[in-house]
C-alpha cells in the first residue's frame, strides 16, 4: 500500500554472516532521541462507508537478529508492510496477509509483553494462549485521513519468520488451493523462543517472488538487516519505534522465559 506515513532511501545489501551475534542490549534503542510520544485520546465517529482498517507488520527474524523492510525501488524509501485487511479478515491476519504480500515473506503474529490495556479472557483454558504473559496486540495504531471524509486506522504487529517446516506445508496448500494466499497457524503457546530458535539450525527465510496484489506493489523491493540498521533507514517516526518495541519485546520474553527456566531448575532441585 502505498505510504501515508513515512519516507526514508536505498539499502545497500550487506552480508548476513555475523549479524546473529549483534548485541541485543535493547536499552541502546532508548537512547534514540526521535522516539515518537502517543498523541491525547481524541473523539470521532465513523460509519461503515467511511473507514478504512488497515494492518501493518515488523516481522523478524530471531535466529539471525534481523527485520524484513521493504523498498520503494521508484519513489525511494523504506517502509513497514502494510495494507487494508480484506471484508471480513481479522485484522491479526491481515498484518500477516499484507506482510507476505509486500514483502515476500511469510510470517505470523509473535506473542510478547506488550503493554495494553485489552483485558485477558474471563476463565481460559490452561492450555491456552491467554493463560500466558504474552500476547499479539498492536504496538502502534495510527489514524489518517485518506480523504476529506473517509477515516484510516493502522493498527501495527509484530511477527516473525515462519520455520522450515511450516513454509513447506503452506507453499503446498497453495498450490493445491490455486495460489490462494493461506493463513499460518498461530505460534504454539507452549514454544519458547530458544526452542523455536533451534528449530532452524542455519537456515535462511524464504523471499517468494511475485507476491504482490497490483503494479504498484510490484515496485516494492525487500531486504532482512539487522535490527540496529533497519531502525537508522527508518528514520524518526512511527515505523521505526514499531521495530524498536518489537525488538524490545523480544529480549523482554527471552529474558522472562529464561528467569522462568531458572525458578523451576530450583523448585525441582
Amino acid at each position: 500500500m502505498k505510504s501515508l506515513f513515512h519516507r526514508s532511501k536505498p539499502y545497500q545489501q550487506n552480508s548476513v554472516a555475523g549479524s546473529s551475534t549483534m548485541s541485543r542490549n535493547s536499552a541502546l534503542y532508548q537512547e534514540h532521541t526521535g522516539i515518537p510520544k502517543a498523541d491525547p485520546p481524541l473523539v470521532g465517529n465513523w460509519d461503515s462507508a467511511n473507514t478504512t482498517i488497515g494492518a501493518g507488520v515488523a516481522i523478524f527474524h530471531l535466529a539471525s537478529c534481523r527485520v524484513v523492510l521493504c523498498y520503494h525501488s521508484t519513489h525511494g524509501y523504506y517502509f513497514l508492510p502494510k495494507g487494508r485487511r480484506d471484508a471480513s479478515e481479522d485484522t491479526g491476519s491481515g498484518a500477516e496477509r499484507e506482510g507476505f504480500e509486500e514483502s515476500g515473506y511469510r510470517n505470523r503474529l509473535l506473542p510478547l509483553p506488550i503493554p495494553t490495556r485489552q483485558p485477558k479472557a474471563h476463565n481460559p483454558s490452561p492450555s491456552s494462549a491467554v493463560s500466558t504473559p504474552f500476547v499479539t496486540e498492536p504496538v502502534w495504531t495510527q489514524l489518517a485521513a485518506v480523504k476529506q471524509t473517509v477515516q484510516y486506522i493502522l493498527f501495527w504487529y509484530i511477527a516473525e519468520t515462519v520455520p522450515p517446516d511450516l513454509e513447506v506445508s503452506l507453499s503446498a496448500q497453495e498450490k493445491d488451493q490455486g495460489m490462494a494466499y493461506q493463513y499460518p497457524p498461530k505460534f504454539e503457546p507452549t514454544l519458547t523462543l530458544k526452542e523455536r530458535m533451534r528449530i532452524e539450525d542455519g537456515y535462511e527465510p524464504i523471499r517468494h517472488e511475485n507476491t504482490g496484489v497490483d503494479a504498484e506493489e510490484a515496485l516494492y523491493e525487500s531486504y532482512l538487516m539487522p535490527v540496529e540498521e533497519a531502525i537508522e533507514k527508518l528514520g524518526r517516526g512511527i515505523s521505526a519505534d514499531v521495530v524498536r518495541k518489537g525488538w524490545d519485546a523480544i529480549q523482554l520474553r527471552h529474558k522472562m522465559e529464561d528467569d522462568r527456566s531458572v525458578m523451576f531448575q530450583e523448585h525441582s532441585a
